[in-house]
């Protein structure tokens, strides 16, 4: 099924504006850490400043986004978005006053950490409503997710490169205002929009869905080393540009590795289905690992580092796309949401370590000592996964036969009853399709 073929899917599913609130609200999440480098950093001339805040951002994300997700999966995502939405377009308002008044940096790290608690996981909550608006349809419900990869990882590398584009051309303190008024109004008009999923309350039976196994520790451990990846390549890039003498070059770095992982992830939708997820993730490290090496022998020059940072975005996409693919497969249905929360989560708190790593080699060894740390990082997650990707340790559960919903509304539920075996709950169809916008 070609990319196209998706999109008009999906659309007929959902509405069409909906997919386009749905990436224009995860660029703030994406915008937010990388932004906050930048201004801080700029505002005080101290990369080790801004790490410490934009760290403090991050683990914000880290711990609030489980929260979020599992109140989504709860209440509702209506509620729960548009209230996640409105405070955190409010913190990144005040976190670019603190900056730009040079307040002190206790005040500044105080907002930081706001928006991070606060983020409103427009990508995971997504997912959680592809999942039940295909349940019963593998076939369309993996094409769908698929489709949500792709547009979570356009999101992802689009957010720093805006916001690296709008550092060169303006100030940080623009992009991360274009962050807060895309989290207020898209994030919101997503939180709203009529196919958001009502939630399912607590119960006992629910309680009984465990939620880390080990297939999905094993996820969390390789997101978390890409994230490592990720803040420490920031950092990397952000110092030797500098020591080069063309500090705005930073953020057309950044857009570039967003392109070639947009790419990427684009191709990566018509592999061949009978190319299994988990080889996917042994040879999405390969590359990874392989990028990595090249990064870190190529910061002598603006255009070999480049060429690096681009073949690292070719890395990136798949495998992003391959682990959350993995995650539908190895958790309950009904804390999908929080789940996929929880990923995100550590992919931010190892980017946020990564950041502090990367800030502390550049001060006490080197402009390109970062990339030191994008290697090692990549080395473990090629270690990880030739020794625990297998299609046995991600199999797809079998669904339980359907029985009446409890608490689903109008809009279906679940039927949330363990059978001992860790099977997956189905959930019920909607009465009804969302109305299209």
């Amino acid at each position: 099924m070609s990319v196209v073929v998706k999109f008009r899917t999906a659309a007929q599913l959902t509405g069409g504006r909906v997919l386009l609130w749905s990436l224009l609200g995860r660029l703030p999440n994406a915008m937010s850490p990388i932004g906050t480098l930048l201004l801080v950093s700029r505002n005080t001339d101290s990369v080790w400043r801004g790490s410490l805040v934009a760290g403090a951002l991050a683990v914000g994300q880290a711990a609030g986004g489980p929260l979020v997700g599992r109140l989504a999966d709860r209440r509702g995502q209506r509620a729960v978005g548009l209230v996640a939405a409105l405070v955190n377009a409010t913190a990144l308002v005040a976190l670019v006053a603190a900056s730009q008044r040079g307040s002190a940096l206790g005040w500044q790290l105080a907002p930081a950490a706001v928006v991070g608690l606060s983020v409103p996981l427009v990508g995971p909550l997504s997912r959680s409503r592809w999942v039940r608006l295909t349940s019963g349809k593998r076939e369309l419900t993996s094409v769908m997710l698929s489709l949500d990869g792709i547009v979570d990882e356009v999101g992802f590398t689009a957010g720093p490169a805006l916001v690296g584009v709008l550092a060169t051309v303006s100030s940080p303190a623009v992009g991360l205002l274009v962050a807060a008024a895309l989290s207020g109004v898209c994030a919101t008009l997503f939180a709203l929009h009529p196919t958001a999923s009502p939630g399912i309350p607590k119960s006992p039976a629910r309680s009984a869905e465990r939620l880390l196994t080990v297939p999905y520790a094993l996820l969390l451990a390789g997101m978390a080393l890409l994230g490592a990846c990720f803040g420490s390549v920031q950092v990397g890039v952000t110092a030797t540009t500098e020591a080069l003498g063309r500090p705005g070059a930073a953020g057309l770095l950044y857009g570039f590795i967003g392109f070639t992982s947009s790419l990427a992830g684009i191709a990566a939708a018509g592999l061949p289905a009978r190319w299994e997820l988990a080889s996917r993730l042994r040879a999405g490290t390969v590359l990874l690992f392989a990028a990595s090496c090249v990064l870190l022998v190529s910061a002598g020059s603006l255009w070999s580092l480049t060429a690096a940072v681009g073949l690292l975005g070719v890395a990136v996409a798949p495998q992003m796309i391959t682990m959350f693919g993995l995650v539908e497969r190895t958790v309950p249905a009904v804390r999908l949401g929080e789940a996929m929360a929880a990923l995100v989560s550590a992919l931010i708190l190892a980017q946020s370590a990564g950041t502090f790593l990367g800030g502390w080699a550049t001060t006490h060894f080197a402009p390109a000592a970062p990339f030191a740390i994008t290697a090692a990082a990549a080395a473990a997650a090629l270690l990880l996964a030739a020794c625990t990707a297998t299609e046995q340790r991600y199999r797809r559960r079998t669904p339980t036969a359907p029985t009446a919903p409890t608490g689903g509304g109008t809009d279906g539920g679940t039927d949330g009853r363990p059978d001992g075996s860790g099977v997956r709950p189905r959930i019920a169809a909607p009465a009804r399709r969302a109305p299209r916008t």
